[in-house]
């Protein structure tokens, strides 16, 4: 039986792409990135300091992901 958790990339409202399972996350070079948890934060806002994985910045700039104006 294969136990490798399915992928799912759940969008979170203002804030990162959730990626869940088993998936290899390549850098802009192609190059994977190191795997240090099951679960990865991609940024979606443009602003992190360790993109392509989030460090909460969308929380300082005020990243909104509705037409709302949040």
């Amino acid at each position: 039986m294969d136990r490798r958790e399915e992928p799912t990339i759940t969008a979170y409202p203002n804030g990162p792409l959730i990626v869940r399972g088993d998936v290899t996350i390549l850098d802009a070079d192609g190059r994977p990135l190191p795997r240090n948890r099951r679960t990865q934060a991609l940024c979606r806002c443009g602003a992190s300091t360790i993109k392509p994985l989030c460090d909460g910045s969308h929380k300082l700039v005020g990243f909104c992901t509705d037409d709302t104006g949040c």
